[in-house]
């Protein structure tokens, strides 16, 4: 089967008024000009098939590996909630889920149309030529002649999904969910889209100067981690009167999470290459590779301070992989593969701990996985890229790599394109948070009270588990320590918010003697004593940090 482009006759998008697409398609220029042409060459219209111009194999490929993109949404839902503790478990659950709900129609409406406009010619972003998808039909796509501008629309609309559900996580245990979906919609539109369009629009700066991106270490990785991290800047950092060391609350879901991921990565990395073909395969292998080798370092890496085998550990050190195999596996060897695993595995490991010396709350190690992660990939593309893993799709057989290739200026560009993305997606991450701070009604942050009580009750009013219930119910009526509980006796609230001790429901009585209980010296004294021993009992002197630590 020959992967070379047999292509439209003409410039052809299959919208003419005999082939049922836009009328007002007519209205332009562009198309007026062609149309005689066109209806000279496609003999009727009830007789035009669109889809001879493109190999089935190759579409029904295209199309499954979207599908399987998307399972990584609910794959980083479950990461998510697996990391956070049990009462915020289902919020990850719920903003992960519903910022894809935006992605798709922030995608429909102009998001593909600023990535992948072909009449833009700024360099930095598309225009609205493809507004509401119009002149989206059976043109050759930009990314590749082998799949249609349609299919190929869908399939980027998975990659935005991502890079959203990725972002999101900034969120964490702290921040309301309103706000942080209207943060998508705009995060979508002013940083993604014109970082897609700089690396994977022919007309990009760095795609114009040769910089190599398989499959998104620029939009998708650097672009996640840096806006989360920029997003937990302004969020600030979580203010609890009990915050202590802990870890993630349910290690299977972060697990089933992380397996999600692994499967729907192979669709991210391997539908890249736009076609059943060599490239595609070439991919899944390098992606394996990757992950596996920098699991096995980063396990490795905690067990030299722990003296345990962590799950956490293996979950992140795969999940580093497979994003350092993001920008790469299309692009070199296996034999580079394993090497990129084993850094990838080293540089996200100590990533983890930029966060505590910048100190901004990053409290799921974005920025560190997906953010370094995504740098070492495009960093390897200079030294490793090799043109003839390149051209294993039959498309790109004339593409040249990086060093091994005696493409040496290719480590100048790569570099400039990670400084140029980091520093735009933090700035207009930032930026944009900051504004929506300022609007009346979309506050980032959630009051302190309601970040104590747990994102699930104070922004669903549902849990993941009843325990959540039970323990509030159990802290609402048990007494204080060497305290009986007697009856008509008010209870004060053993975690800060008073509203659940008022679930007793007491008589006015009761009432004013815990008011004047809580007022007297030597209360707030015992209060204040028990407050000490909940965070020397937290905190113990000399403890090992966790691997996620809060």
């Amino acid at each position: 089967m020959s992967y070379a482009h047999i292509g439209a006759p003409v410039p052809f998008n299959g919208t003419d008024e005999l082939t049922g697409g836009d009328s007002s398609e007519f209205m332009h220029n562009d198309v007026e000009k062609t149309r005689n042409q066109m209806l000279t060459l496609l003999s009727s219209a009830a007789e035009t098939n669109l889809n001879q111009w493109y190999q089935s194999g190759d579409q029904a490929f295209i199309l499954v590996s979207a599908c399987l993109v998307l399972l990584m949404v609910p794959g980083i839902a479950f990461l998510y909630s697996g990391l956070a503790r049990r009462k915020s478990a289902l919020s990850m659950l719920w903003v992960v889920m519903m910022s894809f709900s935006v992605i798709v129609f922030q995608w429909y409406f102009w998001g593909f149309s600023l990535a992948f406009s072909p009449t833009s010619s700024s360099g930095f972003i598309g225009d609205l030529h493809h507004f509401g998808l119009r002149k989206v039909w059976a043109a050759p796509s930009l990314g590749s002649p082998l799949i249609p501008a349609l299919l190929y629309s869908f399939y980027q609309m998975m990659f935005c999904a991502v890079t959203a559900a990725l972002t999101v996580g900034a969120v964490a245990e702290r921040g309301r969910v309103v706000p942080g979906m209207v943060f998508t919609f705009f995060w979508a539109t002013l940083v993604y889209c014109p970082l897609a369009y700089w690396v994977w629009n022919p007309d990009g700066w760095c795609a114009r100067r040769g910089v190599l991106d398989y499959a998104g270490g620029v939009p998708v990785e650097i672009g996640s981690g840096v806006s989360a991290f920029a997003y937990s800047w302004i969020l600030g950092r979580r203010n609890e009167r009990m915050m202590m060391n802990f870890r993630p609350h349910n290690i299977s879901l972060i697990t089933l999470g992380t397996i999600l991921l692994w499967f729907g990565w192979l669709g991210f990395n391997g539908g890249s290459a736009f076609g059943a073909n060599l490239r595609a395969v070439m991919a899944c292998w390098n992606s394996c590779l990757t992950a596996m080798f920098a699991a096995m370092t980063w396990c490795l890496l905690d067990f030299r301070l722990a003296r345990k085998w962590s799950m956490v550990g293996w979950c992140s050190g795969t999940i580093s992989g497979l994003v350092a195999a993001t920008p790469a596996s299309g692009f070199i060897d296996p034999w580079a593969s394993i090497i990129l695993g084993v850094v990838a595995g080293v540089c996200c490991n100590f990533g983890t701990k930029i966060k505590f010396l910048v100190g901004i709350d990053d409290s799921l190690d974005v920025f560190a996985e997906h953010g370094i992660g995504g740098m070492v990939g495009l960093i390897f593309n200079a030294f490793f890229a090799t043109k003839h893993v390149i051209g294993l799709d039959g498309v790109n057989a004339g593409a040249i790599g990086g060093f091994l290739d005696h493409r040496f200026v290719l480590i100048g560009w790569q570099i400039a394109a990670i400084v140029a993305a980091s520093a735009y997606a933090f700035a207009m991450s930032a930026a944009i948070a900051k504004i929506i701070d300022f609007v009346p009604g979309l506050k980032l942050r959630a009051s302190e009270e309601a970040e104590l009580l747990g994102m699930d009750d104070d922004q669903h009013g549902e849990f993941s588990y009843d325990y959540v219930e039970v323990r509030r119910d159990f802290l609402a009526w048990s007494p204080h320590r060497g305290e009986p509980a007697e009856e008509g006796t008010m209870l004060e609230p053993q975690h800060g918010i008073v509203e659940h001790a008022s679930m007793c429901r007491p008589t006015s009585s009761s009432l004013a003697m815990a008011e004047g209980k809580r007022s007297s010296p030597s209360s707030l004294r015992d209060q204040s004593d028990r407050e000490e021993v909940i965070v020397e009992a937290a905190e113990p002197e000399g403890s090992l940090p966790t691997m996620r630590e809060k």
